[in-house]
């Protein structure tokens, strides 16, 4: 049969591709053209990734698959691991490496001085995200105002840093290990960390070493995996209900499994909470246990 060479070229049907996939993103992509890579390497139908990392920064990025995605909210809420670079006595306008230089200051601290100022941040702060931000004002992202030179009030917001370890201390340059809450623009940490030595500091570099327990060792970049066969590649997936290893588990009886898929609430067994639930089949889903009832948050195979 003759091809008409008018008429597109009709792509291969997604497939159904279920679970985890714990990728090493490089520096230069953005977080969503990452995805969309691993995303034809699966040719899978629906993906999704769990937390945005800059073009500028690297590392881990978990992306979920297919019912995985539904389970994606909690790593997106997880607490996150950073090894930053932080230059200190240099400024820039978007805190980071790829913004214009604003201001010097000075960067002859001691090893005690930076250590002192780490300490100081620890625990629950608040924190003023930066102007090129996504964060949305009057339905536009911050990024665009700051881009037109306008400024917008921008409120504090309560983050927590979990531990701050200086890994080395090479004036201008701190390695800092950072674990903190969601919402936490580690930029502005480097920036607030010059401020509070007295001088000016922006983040030079920065890779995602954890996610919720997720840990980057586990992770694959995409030209390893566009070396895999496709059997190969499905074998890097974790199964659709890692997202929710952190949660208690509960099995529950076919009765119950069979009321909770079709929208009824069966009797609960358990203290109050959320827990993955397991049934005679496998992993059923996300549930509550509310009072008396165990109620569906999220199920594997609704819509």
């Amino acid at each position: 049969m003759a091809v008409n060479a008018n008429e597109p070229m009709r792509r291969a049907a997604r497939q159904r591709v279920d679970g985890v996939l714990l990728l090493d993103k490089p520096v230069g992509l953005s977080s969503n053209v990452a995805l969309q890579r691993a995303r034809r390497l699966f040719n899978a139908a629906k993906a999704g990734h769990t937390g945005t990392l800059d073009p500028l920064a690297s590392g881990l990025l978990p992306l979920c698959f297919g019912d995985a995605t539904k389970f994606s909210q909690a790593l997106l809420d997880s607490h996150k691991g950073y090894r930053a670079l932080v230059r200190f006595g240099i400024a820039t306008d978007t805190l980071d490496a790829e913004g214009t230089v604003v201001d010097h200051g000075r960067s002859d601290f001691d090893h005690a001085a930076i250590e002192g100022v780490l300490r100081s941040f620890v625990g629950p702060i608040q924190q003023v995200p930066p102007r090129h931000a996504a964060l949305k004002h009057d339905g536009r992202p911050y990024y665009e105002y700051a881009r037109a030179n306008l400024e917008i009030e921008r409120v504090a917001r309560p983050v927590t840093i979990d531990a701050l370890t200086l890994v080395d201390w090479s004036p201008p340059d701190a390695t800092i290990d950072v674990s903190c809450s969601k919402g936490t623009y580690v930029r502005v940490l480097a920036d607030d960390l010059g401020r509070a030595l007295g001088s000016c500091a922006h983040l030079a570099g920065l890779r995602r070493t954890s996610t919720g327990g997720f840990r980057l060792e586990h992770a694959i970049t995409l030209d390893a995996l566009e070396a895999l066969d496709l059997p190969a590649r499905l074998a890097r997936l974790l199964p659709i209900d890692a997202p929710l290893t952190d949660l208690p588990a509960v099995t529950l009886d076919p009765e119950a499994a069979d009321a909770l898929s079709h929208g009824r609430r069966p009797p609960n067994p358990a203290p109050p909470g959320r827990y993955r639930a397991y049934g005679p089949a496998g992993f059923v889903g996300l549930i509550e246990a509310t009072g008396s009832e165990l109620r569906a948050v999220r199920l594997i195979g609704a819509p």
